[in-house]
């Protein structure tokens, strides 16, 4: 008979895109994903984000697998590759059009940003609900034009289920507005590739994880993710977004940074335990200098030490010179 008191495990996750080489920022992201499964006994999965057609390239897949596993962050579960995955995905779509959440959209990205300024945490557009109502022969007339995008309805702010609220395990308590913080959202691109929202959610939910943690500027996403989970059955996971490091002139970095990429601090650093030391320092789980590896941070690692460095992290000229 199952104990109602046995306390559910930790099933967190790792969800790389193969764009490019993983830089300091994914590497932080990585650390404390993997740190934080391994602190609660806990089992990581590891999902390759490809489900863009840019972004199908199993060699680049490898080298991202090969770099977790030198610098000591192995994974339980996977890989698992999206771009596998379409029919599980068009099957929750389906599910979604069937109770009739979904309409067909026909703007333009230069439509949408004409339309509406940028939301201002993270500079996404908020739909304007310009396709919302239209009727099937305005739809049939514009299918002559353009393929459609697919987007989902949500509620209206006078709906009590309009609002959604997380205690973020670094950044407290978060509220968001679904209607006035971001609108109607896309599910499907107009060139059929199942969007990101919906392929996370529903990978998250068949794939049993609890905890997701990822880079502050996925923050914004959370209310849309956790709404996707209601409609499609899934329960919320536990949230924690970690501070994006950012090069010394204050740009944020990116896989086009190839002095921060990982291919470079191989080169520089030599050793896994350089490179996990530096960035465990960043959150005052290591002493500047310190060389260690990730198991021996195991012990060290809290949410409380993280949530200490709230806010953007210069990753210092350390990253740059040996």
């Amino acid at each position: 008979m199952n104990n109602p008191t046995t306390k559910q495990q930790v099933v967190g996750r790792f969800a790389p895109t193969p764009s490019g080489r993983m830089h300091a920022g994914n590497l932080f992201s990585a650390l404390m994903a993997w740190l934080s499964v391994r602190s609660s006994g806990g089992r990581l999965v590891l999902r390759i984000e490809d489900l863009d057609p840019r972004a199908q390239d199993r060699h680049t897949a490898q080298v991202l697998m090969d770099d977790l596993e030198w610098l000591g962050l192995t994974w339980d579960e996977g890989p698992y590759y999206q771009s596998e995955r379409g029919d599980i995905y068009l099957d929750a779509l389906g599910r979604l059009r069937q109770e009739g959440l979904t309409y067909p959209c026909f703007c333009t990205r230069a439509e949408l940003h004409a339309a509406t300024a940028p939301h201002a945490s993270d500079g996404t557009y908020i739909y304007q609900g310009t396709c919302r109502n239209l009727t099937p022969e305005e739809v049939a007339e514009r299918l002559k034009r353009r393929p459609p995008a697919t987007r989902l309805r949500v509620p209206m702010p006078a709906d009590p289920h309009s609002s959604y609220s997380f205690v973020d395990k670094v950044y407290g308590l978060q509220s968001e507005v679904l209607a006035s913080e971001c609108g109607d959202f896309l599910v499907q691109r107009s060139d059929g590739v199942i969007a990101y929202q919906l392929a996370v959610v529903v990978d998250d939910g068949l794939m049993g994880v609890t905890e997701v943690v990822r880079g502050h500027d996925l923050l914004g996403s959370s209310a849309r993710q956790m709404y996707l989970q209601d409609l499609l059955g899934f329960p919320h996971p536990a949230y924690a977004h970690v501070p994006l490091l950012i090069a010394p002139d204050g740009r944020r970095l990116s896989k086009r940074d190839a002095d921060l990429d990982l291919g470079a601090l191989k080169e520089r650093f030599r050793r896994p335990e350089a490179i996990i030391g530096r960035l465990a320092s960043l959150v005052g789980m290591a002493e500047p200098g310190e060389e260690v590896s990730a198991d021996r941070l195991v012990g060290r690692f809290s949410w409380e030490a993280v949530a200490a460095h709230r806010g953007d992290i210069v990753a210092s000229e350390e990253f740059l010179t040996k």
